[in-house]
């Protein structure tokens, strides 16, 4: 775990050599920060006041979310992607029956979905809604995309959601949670949760996520379950013996026996915690930022927020 430092904050704008020719391979490379869009709304909608545009709407989430990823810019972020769910629900849904919904979400916020995604279209940000899929498959798959472009640098996914984790590599894929300004490479991960990234899904699996609606298995908390898939990576690699787990734990044969008669679940618990990685999100030169449509000053002035097309037009002016 470390705090952010200047690589966090963008790959640069047009970074030449001092002779003034022309930049180097290793100049034109750039960072990809991934940001999820939903997490966003939510927090900002608890964060800042709420503030009505020329039609009596409440967008104060927008505004934040806005102003948030127009400062990313101004750090020196080039290539940004932002995912939402465009509905809660997804196709876990038919999954498990317990699975989140939309159920209880404050109307306010759930107002705002569709006019941040229009608002950050309109800023001229790659946007992705997503539908059968959820906003971190979405973030997932473009990381994997980013990963492998070898014009990237380091590829930020910025959420502090645990879900996420499992898509950290190395150094080169990070979890960044901006507003702690915390940055979590594979290292910071494993410290974290006990396991490596490519453990999440089982470790999640045996834990549970309230806030995915999935319960985990009795009596597997976070200790046992890293103890366990410290040694084993995989829950399908866990013997029904606890003999020979080879790890001290408590209660560990009464682990192995819920485990051994809750296996498939576990199993349907870990394919709703795996990430897809086969979202439509374009590649990675599609999420450069070029500057705000044409349309985003007349839609910052509906929400009653010309800043945010001053701030903006002058970000894009920046990068000619």
């Amino acid at each position: 775990m470390a705090s952010v430092d200047d690589s966090a904050r963008g790959g640069g704008r047009g970074a030449r050599p001092a002779d003034g020719g022309a930049p180097s391979v290793a100049a034109r490379r750039h960072d990809v920060h991934l940001v999820d869009g939903t997490y966003e709304l939510f927090r900002h909608f608890y964060a800042v006041p709420a503030h009505e545009d020329a039609r009596g709407r409440d967008v104060g989430a927008v505004r934040g979310v806005l102003s948030s990823l127009l400062s990313l810019l101004r750090e020196g972020a080039t290539h940004v992607g932002v995912a939402t769910d465009h509905v809660i629900e997804s196709f876990r849904n038919a999954l498990w029956v317990g699975y989140k919904t939309g159920d209880g979400i404050d109307p306010a916020l759930r107002a705002q979905f569709e006019p941040l995604e229009e608002a950050l279209a309109a800023m001229g940000v790659a946007v992705w809604p997503m539908i059968e899929l959820e906003a971190d498959d979405a973030l997932a798959t473009a990381a994997v995309l980013a990963a492998a472009d070898p014009a990237v640098r380091r590829v930020f996914v910025c959420t502090p959601d645990k879900d996420l984790a499992q898509s950290v590599v190395g150094e080169r894929v990070v979890q960044l949670d901006r507003r702690r300004r915390l940055l979590l490479d594979e290292a910071g991960i494993t410290a974290r949760f006990g396991v490596p990234p490519t453990s999440i899904p089982d470790y999640l699996a045996l834990v549970g996520d309230s806030a995915d609606g999935y319960p985990g298995l009795p009596g597997w908390g976070a200790r046992s379950s890293a103890a366990v898939l410290g040694r084993f990576r995989r829950i399908d690699a866990i013997p029904d013996d606890a003999g020979l787990w080879g790890v001290d734990v408590r209660a560990a044969q009464r682990l192995a026996a819920v485990l051994a008669g809750n296996r498939e679940r576990a199993l349907l618990f870990r394919k709703l915690a795996t990430l897809r990685t086969d979202a439509d999100v374009g590649r990675p030169p599609d999420w450069r930022w070029r500057g705000p449509t044409a349309s985003f000053r007349a839609l910052a002035e509906a929400l009653r927020a010309p800043d945010l097309a001053r701030r903006a037009d002058e970000l894009a002016s920046s990068l000619a």
